[in-house]
């Protein structure tokens, strides 16, 4: 592969274009790549691209939307836990809504776009950023005063951390996720005139995995089907590969109990992809499709028992690394195709300034718009991900892993390789199940060498300097 330096990305055209477009700036909290029975979600990917393989800065909620909103990478937010806000490090920085709200544009928040705490921050302003934002909505649900009827297995874990569920009474609307996409109509009927950068967070699937028991009804238990790995899978990963809050195989439950989580994970993925389909029904009925762009993310990827029963995220396996992204721009030739070339998150940002033709300065992603026009043509930039683990009875200390992931390669270093080194083939081993790196062939140690080098071109090795909570990371 060809090695090359990517610097910061500068957007040239400053002047407003002479139709601002809206941006419908849709997030999901904790969508994992593969979900089933999601029409909506799959009607915006037949009518926009639909990014393959896009991958986010750091699995974790807080750091990764951090990230998206700044365009920086970890590194300069310097914000790797759930606890820190990312203005500590970088006090002047112009997030993406902000720069649109800046230039003009009508900026409102419902729901989680920056960090909250689920489900004790529903109803509240979060990790909010003020300047980002003319308007904040925070709607707060049953699911929240219900919560003493979720099912816990691990009543030692709270909810938030658990695989915890509830298969809920009442409607839709009664959900904060419902009541988070009436608001998102309201606004759009209001602001239809535009132009508005409209932030719309789902909280959900996050867990505990709440939903109507209608969308239970939709995943049957008896079709509910747990992740398969050899037996050996885990034996040539380093023990630092697997998250803290998930040390031991499937938190311990049996495989019924695992099952009902995950038809409880699916039931919620199904309750967010109806909402969302009320949002893209009333931009549809408004006729603000033409003019408006529409972005659909989700902070990271999901593990569902993958790799011997890991769940949730914190890892830098792919089902962690990699998220759902689609972009839907209007008239850009690249709409109902998906896109098999490597991108970040960070591009996000540059991309939507592009589109509008605003001017940025100090952004470390790239502007995705040739893809929309081409999704096929040669892009060459890998992806970078980063995760900070604390000391536990595991590690001594702090460890730093980061990856990078290019076309056929994923390659992760701990602590710069003290702690750990992996390296998968996605030509051969798209699940991730041989690492390389144990007994690595002459191409094996020569692509980890031009990794390695890619690595520190883009990301610290070591644990940082900067004030972190161990209990949050």
């Amino acid at each position: 592969m060809r090695t090359l330096i990517f610097s910061s990305f500068l957007i040239l055209v400053s002047s407003l274009p002479a139709q601002p477009v809206n941006v419908l700036f849709i997030a999901i909290d904790d969508l994992a790549n593969d979900c089933t029975h999601t029409p909506h979600i799959d009607r915006l990917a037949a009518s926009g691209v639909r990014f393959e393989r896009a991958y986010n800065q750091i699995p974790l909620c807080n750091p990764s939307r951090a990230s998206v909103l700044t365009g920086r990478r970890p590194d300069a937010t310097q914000v790797y836990d759930l606890d820190r806000h990312f203005r500590e490090a970088l006090p002047e920085v112009i997030t993406l809504p902000q720069l649109f709200r800046q230039n003009g544009w009508f900026s409102a928040r419902v729901g989680k776009i920056y960090h909250y705490d689920v489900p004790n921050g529903i109803g509240t302003d979060g990790l909010d950023d003020k300047a980002s934002w003319q308007l904040v909505v925070n709607p707060k649900g049953r699911d929240v005063t219900d919560e003493k009827l979720i099912t816990n297995p691990t009543p030692q874990k709270p909810v938030s951390a658990a695989l915890s569920w509830l298969a809920a009474d009442g409607s839709d609307e009664e959900q904060t996720d419902g009541m988070i996409a009436t608001e998102a109509i309201r606004l759009l009927e209001k602001h239809r005139e535009g132009p508005f950068f409209l932030g719309v967070g789902f909280f959900r699937p996050h867990t505990p995995f709440v939903a109507p028991k209608k969308y239970f009804d939709l995943h049957p238990l008896d079709s509910i089907r747990l992740p398969e790995a050899p037996a050996d899978d885990r034996s040539d990963i380093p023990v630092v590969a697997f998250a803290h809050n998930n040390p031991i195989p499937n938190y311990g439950l049996d495989e019924l109990t695992c099952s009902k989580a995950l038809q409880a994970y699916r039931a919620s993925v199904s309750f967010v992809d109806a909402q969302i389909g009320r949002v893209l029904d009333a931009l549809d009925k408004l006729q603000l499709a033409e003019n408006t762009i529409v972005v659909l993310w989700s902070d990271h990827g999901y593990h569902l028992g993958e790799h011997l029963g890991i769940w949730q995220k914190r890892t830098l396996f792919e089902e962690s690394a990699r998220a759902p992204l689609i972009i839907r721009a209007p008239g850009l030739r690249g709409n109902g195709r998906s896109c098999p070339r490597i991108v970040e998150f960070i591009d996000i940002y540059p991309t939507l300034a592009d589109l509008a033709s605003l001017k940025v300065l100090q952004l470390d992603g790239k502007s995705l718009r040739p893809l929309l026009d081409d999704p096929a043509q040669t892009w060459d930039p890998p992806a970078i991900t980063q995760i900070l683990r604390p000391a536990d009875d595991r590690l001594p200390a702090k460890v730093m892993g980061r990856t990078i992931r290019t076309a056929r390669w994923r390659y992760t270093e701990w602590n710069e390789g003290a702690a750990g080194l992996e390296l998968y083939d996605h030509q051969n081993d798209p699940h991730e199940l041989n690492n390389l790196a144990r007994m690595p062939s002459a191409e094996a140690s020569a692509a980890m060498k031009a990794l390695h080098g890619l690595l520190d071109q883009k990301a610290r090795g070591t644990p940082p300097a900067s004030p972190v909570n161990p209990k949050r990371l």
